[in-house]
């Protein structure tokens, strides 16, 4: 095993075995602020700062409120571990939703990629510039659609062909300017939560497409 130090906010361990990865996870415990990405052998501890999980928080909150001003089933796992050994990939998303497959695992506590669907969406926020590419391992879990926020801005990618694409178009909300998300939040921010999103579901009603109407 060998450890590279990066950042105060995370380390980087080389040379895991999967069932070394399994040990950490279970020695870790669930009730624990580290996040873990495994890709391979490779493995990435990150410790979220306060600005991440800021933006963690009111985009899952708004991904919420939208689904709701839209009556779509969902259902959020958080920064739930989707691991597969065959794979030799893991990742804990920021937030993950379903919502094409929602009715495949509602009610369901006991999830397995092994013969369950992944997400149909997870959620990245980008503000500490994470060291190990997440993009490879949602590929091989098979994630449909991934969100990346970072400085002010929200990127969409699907899955293609084994590799993501950056889309205008998000599969999960294809009606809506999603990308116009990060200016509503910074319009409404110093009004608090609420206010952001009481914005978001003003915005949805009238079409979600950049600007609201007056």
């Amino acid at each position: 095993m060998t450890v590279a130090k990066n950042r105060a906010d995370r380390v980087m361990l080389y040379d895991i075995s999967w069932q070394q990865f399994e040990n950490l996870l279970k020695d870790l415990g669930e009730h624990r602020a580290a996040r873990l990405a495994y890709d391979r052998t490779t493995l990435e501890i990150m410790t979220p700062l306060p600005e991440h999980e800021h933006y963690k928080e009111v985009i899952g909150d708004l991904v919420k409120e939208i689904a709701d001003v839209l009556d779509l089933d969902y259902e959020s796992y958080g920064s739930t571990t989707w691991k597969r050994e065959s794979r030799m990939a893991g990742v804990e998303s920021d937030n993950c939703f379903y919502f094409q497959n929602e009715a495949a695992i509602r009610g369901r506590l006991d999830l397995d990629l092994r013969q369950d669907p992944p997400p149909d969406l997870a959620l990245e926020i980008d503000v500490t510039s994470k060291s190990l590419d997440r993009f490879p391992i949602y590929a091989r879990l098979g994630v449909p659609e991934l969100w990346c926020y970072d400085s002010g801005e929200i990127k969409i990618y699907l899955l293609q062909n084994g590799e993501y694409v950056e889309s205008e178009n998000s599969l999960v909300f294809p009606t809506l300017e999603i990308r116009y998300l990060p200016k509503l939040i910074e319009q409404n921010r110093a009004d608090g939560r609420r206010a952001i999103r009481q914005a978001v579901r003003e915005w949805v009603r009238k079409g979600g497409k950049g600007e609201l109407p007056s």
